[in-house]
């Protein structure tokens, strides 16, 4: 196979995806009407990519918990994002890019951020994730942040 028969497979390879869970750490939530995956991911061509959706500080039932504590809110949000990587063999060293929101960011921004900033040097993250920070109104009127993370990572298969 020359080259260009080469690029042109690749480039006409499917796009593989599937959704993605944790079931042990925090739940779908069907009963509000829920109607998305937690996570996709994409596998093209040796690379895997992670788009996980808005994750908060939900438990394996569906609840909220740590109602009315930001920091303990963030600190389960990470803890469930990490469950979700982790059920994909993705680690924090393969955040490319996090979308952060807040209900109040001026309140609550300066501790959001010593928050992450623990996790992520806990984690030795370098280079840190791009990351944007948003305000916004929350599709559950006890939680206080959000947060969606895209991962991308290549991993060896055991064949090879």
């Amino acid at each position: 196979m020359n080259v260009a028969e080469l690029l042109a497979e690749v480039a006409t390879a499917p796009v593989v995806k599937r959704a993605i869970t944790s079931r042990d750490a925090l739940n779908e939530a069907y009963h509000y009407g829920s109607a998305f995956s937690r996570g996709i991911r994409i596998d093209l061509n040796g690379l895997t990519i992670l788009l996980i959706s808005g994750t908060a500080s939900i438990d394996e039932n569906g609840q909220t918990v740590h109602v009315g504590d930001l920091r303990a809110q963030v600190r389960r949000t990470y803890h469930n994002l990490t469950k979700l990587l982790a059920s994909e063999g993705a680690t924090w060293h393969d955040i490319v890019r996090t979308t952060c929101y807040l209900r109040d960011i001026g309140r609550d921004y300066q501790a959001f951020n010593e928050e992450r900033t623990r996790l992520y040097e806990e984690q030795k993250l370098d280079p840190l994730p791009a990351s944007t920070g948003i305000q916004a109104i929350l599709c559950r009127p006890d939680l206080l942040v959000e947060i969606e993370a895209i991962a991308m990572f290549r991993r060896e298969s055991p064949t090879e």
